[in-house]
């Protein structure tokens, strides 16, 4: 690591290419590495959170589960709030909840409802690991938008862009780190 790397070549270096997971054709990118070395995390998070300054943010939305990692560390470094947009079943009741389809079937994302957090009227921006389809993000956006929230930007770190997921989101802006290999 030079004193000059930025947080794309730090993905480069440490993100650990895994093979025919989690199934056969499939080559699955690893952040692990690069989230637990302490200077690619340092890069990767004020590389999001410099995006995310050109926004007016209440909150960031971090999805479930990278999603929180990044997001907690992006809100600290902006001085705002984070929620966490957990899969469906994680969290007592009231919640706002939305069905969504995924390749294989279908998955579920909920957040808090009723007073504990006011969302109404509060600009968030999403953040997650992967854009591949783009299936979650989109979900996690109506979920939001349900609870009376503005979706304001989206940032990813990494975009499998074959899989066309930017194109379900393409109203939003969309910051991306890097493009997967």
């Amino acid at each position: 690591m030079t004193s000059t790397e930025t947080a794309s070549q730090a993905l480069r270096r440490l993100i650990r290419i895994v093979p025919d997971f989690p199934s056969r054709g499939i080559v699955f990118e690893d952040l692990t590495p690069v989230l637990a070395d302490p200077e690619a995390f340092r890069l990767l998070v004020k590389d999001l959170a410099d995006h995310c300054r050109n926004f007016d943010i209440d909150l960031i939305g971090g999805l479930d589960a990278r999603g929180f990692l990044l997001g907690s560390a992006v809100a600290y470094e902006l001085g705002v709030g984070i929620l966490a947009v957990r899969k469906g079943g994680k969290l007592p009741p009231p919640v706002h909840h939305v069905d969504y389809a995924l390749e294989y079937g279908t998955a579920a994302l909920e957040i808090p409802a009723g007073d504990a957090i006011p969302l109404h009227g509060k600009n968030v921006f999403l953040i997650d690991d992967v854009l591949a389809t783009g299936g979650t993000l989109s979900a996690s956006r109506e979920l939001l938008e349900k609870a009376g929230a503005n979706v304001c930007g989206l940032g990813v770190v990494l975009e499998v862009a074959a899989l066309d997921g930017r194109d379900r989101l393409k109203d939003l802006p969309l910051y991306v780190v890097d493009q997967a290999r």
